[in-house]
């Protein structure tokens, strides 16, 4: 058994963007679940499925991320396998082309996060693909930059019973340089354990890392199901407003996911259901 769930982040999609988002984060599915429907590791369907997001302007992952108040563009990452809980990630890194892989790279090594400069030494150490900070802002956004806090992110199950999650960002439009949102933050962004499941988030990342909601979903997870735990979790942030989107796969791989954004677009697929499923918004998959 398998399953795998993904998103392209929580936010509004204009009616010319809904096109791009649903077909971004199709081809984003169908890499990930090649892989673990040939017998792959639930950490290569989240890294591959991920990677394409990253590679897809659409979405503020890599090559498309926005820029900092200083015209930068440094994007964060992070990986973490459920079974003896290995966490990668970078963050605030310049020039790395595809973050999530340098996040992948560093999963089975000892430091959990490497920011800033150390975090393209590492890429570099790693012989993945560096590119000028410049390189990932697309054409569109340097002539129309929006402000957009979203992020892309994947949990995915293997037929092992391994649990995996990945996330990837561009950050902040605007934000001061070197800040650092939830997405590199284990509990806060993203979390996930063999035994209980998996979520990532995505949204205003400040406030996701004040309530720690990815953490929130494992704790729930025990008495709810994955869609009622991402929705408890996000209640949370009622206490201090904020914007968000969440998804979740528990051990046996039921799926869940739930946003107060106005749209989040999330794909999802199994082994008992391989057809790709697609939403833009909560409302779409009830009415689809």
């Amino acid at each position: 058994m398998w399953s795998i769930i993904l998103h392209g982040g929580a936010k509004t999609i204009e009616d010319k963007d809904a096109a791009a988002n649903r077909s971004g984060c199709r081809r984003a599915l169908e890499a990930g679940a090649a892989i673990l429907s040939n017998g792959g590791t639930s950490i290569d369907a989240a890294e591959a499925a991920v990677r394409v997001l990253e590679d897809d302007p659409t979405f503020n992952a890599g090559y498309g991320s926005v820029q900092n108040e200083d015209g930068e563009v440094q994007c964060c990452a992070a990986m973490m396998e459920g079974e003896r809980f290995n966490v990668g990630a970078i963050a605030a890194a310049k020039g790395v082309r595809n973050p999530v892989a340098a996040a992948k790279a560093m999963l089975f090594d000892k430091p959990v996060l490497i920011a800033g400069d150390g975090a393209r030494a590492f890429a570099a150490q790693a012989g993945l693909r560096l590119c000028d900070p410049d390189a990932l802002i697309a054409m569109h956004e340097a002539k129309q930059p929006e402000k957009r806090h979203d992020t892309v992110g994947c949990v995915a199950l293997d037929e092992g019973g391994h649990l995996a999650t990945a996330v990837s960002t561009g950050g902040l439009e605007g934000t001061p340089a070197g800040r650092i949102g939830d997405s590199p933050q284990p509990g806060c962004g993203f979390y996930c354990d063999n035994n209980i499941g998996g979520a990532v988030f995505s949204g205003d990342g400040e406030d996701i890392a004040r309530m720690m909601l990815a953490a929130r979903v494992m704790y729930a997870l025990d008495d709810l199901s994955p869609r009622e735990a991402v929705e408890a979790s996000l209640a949370h942030l009622e206490h201090i407003g904020g914007e968000a989107g969440g998804i979740a796969v528990t051990r046996d791989g039921k799926f869940g996911w739930a946003h107060n954004s106005e749209h989040f677009a999330v794909a999802y697929a199994s082994s008992g259901d391989p057809s790709p499923k697609v939403y833009l918004s909560k409302s779409e998959e009830h009415n689809a």
